[in-house]
């Protein structure tokens, strides 16, 4: 007979099992808690104050009482936006990758970092490509500097503030010319980059839009610099605004209110 493997986690499954509780019947305090659930009301405070610092839990200090906190609503916002864009995104990254045989990268915003939400791996046997649930800097990258180009104005004024990380020697962290180079992307359309953030490796990234029209992710065709001549660089941007595009026509018929991915608390 095969052996079944247990690899819950007691504590992760407990401190589950309490947000389903208040969930279910809002407003509890922690002996009824403890006593629906089975547990210690030394445990179920240690997981209520938990859950509370991290914001899944509200506690009601004159009641004594806990419901659920904002971050199950921010999660659950999430899931439904990036979820949109990711129905939306799906078969027009296969395509792109198909036409161009690169690789295909799919990304947001998360307040002053990027976030990699999918990628499409290219058919080249040199392959340079981004993990899907990947962070990374917003000062490089076709994508990353893209989304920048499109942020508030405080948004970029914080991410210029900061030290600036010089991932290659062709990296820009002259708070002057990334300004410039922020503005020729807001008047081009576009953006492509040359070993900014990857040496040896080139990105054509074009943005996408939500149905109020504001630029809620990039989607770029990237791969090694060896192979970007001026033919293929007509040819990736091309396909990747007409992708781009056709996402974003993709989410203003699915429904509005899609584009409140990129904010400064997404």
């Amino acid at each position: 007979m095969t052996e079944t493997k247990d690899y819950k986690i007691a504590a992760v499954d407990r401190a589950l099992a309490l947000l389903e509780a208040l969930a279910d019947r809002p407003e509890q305090g922690v002996t009824s808690l403890a006593k629906s659930l089975g547990m210690t009301k030394s445990l179920v405070f240690r997981l209520l104050h938990t859950l509370e610092d991290r914001g899944f839990v509200s506690r009601d200090a004159e009641r004594a009482e806990y419901s659920l906190g904002y971050r199950i609503g921010v999660l659950g916002e999430r899931l439904g936006k990036d979820g949109a864009l990711l129905h939306a995104a799906r078969p027009v990254m296969d395509a792109l990758r198909d036409k161009t045989s690169e690789n295909i990268n799919l990304v947001v915003r998360e307040g002053l970092k990027s976030y990699v939400l999918a990628t499409r791996a290219g058919r080249h046997s040199i392959r340079l490509f981004a993990q899907a649930g990947r962070n990374g800097p917003l000062h490089a990258g076709g994508g990353s500097l893209l989304l920048l180009a499109h942020a508030d104005p405080s948004v970029i004024d914080t991410v210029l503030a900061q030290p600036l990380e010089a991932f290659t020697p062709h990296t820009v962290t002259d708070r002057a010319k990334l300004l410039q180079i922020l503005e020729r992307i807001r008047a081009n359309g576009y953006n492509i980059v040359l070993n900014d953030l990857d040496d040896g490796a080139f990105s054509v990234a074009a943005p996408i839009r939500g149905a109020d029209g504001a630029v809620i992710a990039s989607i770029s065709v990237a791969g090694a610099v060896v192979r970007f001549d001026e033919e293929r660089r007509e040819s990736y941007l091309n396909a990747a605004l007409e992708a781009a595009a056709e996402i974003s026509e993709r989410l203003s018929i699915h429904g509005p209110g899609e584009s409140g991915r990129m904010t400064s608390t997404a």
